[in-house]
């Protein structure tokens, strides 16, 4: 259930990578031999099929370690290339870690940085992004799908909105290339980043989309020595990982609409559940504008990380995988501007290609239960339980 932060490989995708391990282990950069020929072939037969599953031009897919790698080299790369025009960067606050520090290391080398707010459910208001934009903006930067509650931004209008004023758009589409559709052409995308593991493929390989085509997306180095990637990315390439990430996203495309409505049905059986069997219990983010397999639910009365521990047969979080050692609630939540007892009690339930009926029905069972006996030892549940009684009998 924490499929937001990682997800099994699937069979598949291991069968295509497996030959690039052991018999085809040739570097692509080697042109002198056919080791190198069958290697970079196979990099490049990933690179277009990635490039028709975004909707853009092959030249345009650069590959990465993964989306966080990816996000730097966005944020960096953009900001030096366009400093000559400006200084400004506009973002949001319930982005990655690896979009907010970047942010963050930007500022204190001089650029003037903007963590735009959200509403309640996530949303970027449009009008507010609109007069955050000055003259000295380069680069805009919005989250497409958040990985905490799964809010899904409105990115077309975004998108839009940075073309006709000649501004840089980025997104983070690590939680929805593949499972959600994504046309970066279509959406006016000039700079997307996301990576294989969240899609049933391997870790450790991602991909930085950079627009190839009118207007360009120019983006400064940011990793010298070799010139691999086009200029862009230097380092030799995990063309086993390479060739794992574009079978991994071939499988999504073809199983995204029925996954979808699958997921979907999970998602609304496990609230609606929580909701009739539990009661005072909440759900964060968006609750129609969202990832079809995230839940980020508040069980009031009960602490989150208690109930975490109270059923440690089952995999869910508080938050990012990439901010679990921070005790601190959420900041994405906290973004939302929520109660604090909602903030402490929220947990994310994320599910996948490989959750079963079977499994939703347990994890069902087992929260329900768990909450239930947390609820029973804590004073302010009782407390509200004394005074709810009070009322009714008044």
């Amino acid at each position: 259930m924490d499929y937001h932060a990682t997800t099994p490989l699937d069979p598949r995708v291991l069968e295509a990578m497996i030959p690039f391990f052991i018999e085809k282990f040739g570097n692509p950069a080697s042109r002198q031999h056919a080791f190198g020929w069958v290697a970079e072939e196979a990099v490049e037969s990933s690179r277009a099929s990635i490039a028709r599953h975004l909707g853009c031009e092959p030249r345009g897919v650069i590959f990465t370690s993964g989306a966080t790698e990816s996000n730097n080299l966005a944020l960096k790369g953009a900001a030096e290339a366009w400093k000559h025009k400006g200084n400004h960067i506009v973002t949001v606050q319930t982005e990655h870690a690896s979009v907010l520090d970047t942010c963050k290391k930007l500022e204190k080398q001089g650029y003037e940085i903007t963590f735009l707010p959200v509403d309640e459910y996530g949303i970027v208001d449009l009008n507010r992004l609109k007069d955050a934009l000055k003259p000295a903006t380069i680069l805009v930067s919005v989250m497409f799908a958040n990985n905490e509650i799964g809010t899904v931004q409105s990115i077309a209008e975004i998108g839009k909105l940075c073309c006709e004023l000649g501004i840089l758009f980025h997104t983070d589409g690590t939680q929805a290339v593949g499972k959600i559709p994504v046309d970066v052409q279509r959406m006016s995308i000039d700079l997307m980043s996301f990576t294989a593991h969240k899609m049933c493929g391997p870790k450790g390989v991602g991909v930085l989309y950079v627009r190839q085509t009118a207007p360009r997306a120019k983006i400064a180095i940011q990793m010298e020595g070799g010139g691999h990637e086009r200029g862009m990315r230097s380092g030799t390439l995990n063309v086993p990982g390479i060739v794992g990430l574009g079978k991994a996203l071939d499988l999504s495309i073809q199983v995204m609409a029925e996954e979808s409505k699958r997921l979907g049905t999970f998602r609304d059986k496990i609230f609606g559940e929580f909701s009739s069997r539990l009661g005072d219990v909440y759900l964060n983010g968006h609750p129609t504008n969202r990832l079809p397999n995230n839940l980020n639910v508040s069980f009031l009365y009960v602490d989150g990380n208690a109930l975490m521990m109270s059923m440690k047969d089952i995999a869910v979080s508080s938050g990012s995988a990439c901010s679990t050692a921070d005790p601190e609630p959420s900041h994405v939540l906290k973004a939302l501007r929520l109660p604090q007892d909602r903030l402490h009690s929220a947990i994310r339930f994320g599910f996948g290609r490989f959750t079963t009926e079977d499994e939703v029905k347990y994890v069902i069972g087992r929260v329900v239960e768990s909450v239930q006996r947390l609820r029973e030892t804590s004073p302010v549940y009782l407390s509200h339980l004394r005074k709810q009684k009070q009322i009714l009998t008044s």
